[in-house]
């Protein structure tokens, strides 16, 4: 069973978010996955982050298939 993720209001200097936003896009992530993933790199280096916390949702485009998936022999 899925939990509910929390929300937060976060206020920040505006070049502060500038900054954040244009490494997000750098990265491929929304501003609010960079902030998250910022967070947990940070939890985990100061070795706070909890144990049953789940892990981040994968994003974006399912992996391509390769060539011959979906494919059987006998067609």
């Amino acid at each position: 069973m899925a939990t509910e993720r929390k929300k937060i209001l976060l206020r920040l200097d505006p070049s502060v978010h500038d900054a954040l936003a244009r490494w997000a896009g750098d990265e491929l992530r929304s501003t609010n996955a960079q902030i998250e993933f910022l967070l947990r790199r940070a939890l985990t280096d100061a070795g706070r982050m909890p144990g049953g916390a789940a892990r981040l949702p994968r994003r974006g485009r399912p992996p391509k298939e390769s060539p011959d998936s979906g494919r059987s022999d006998q067609d």
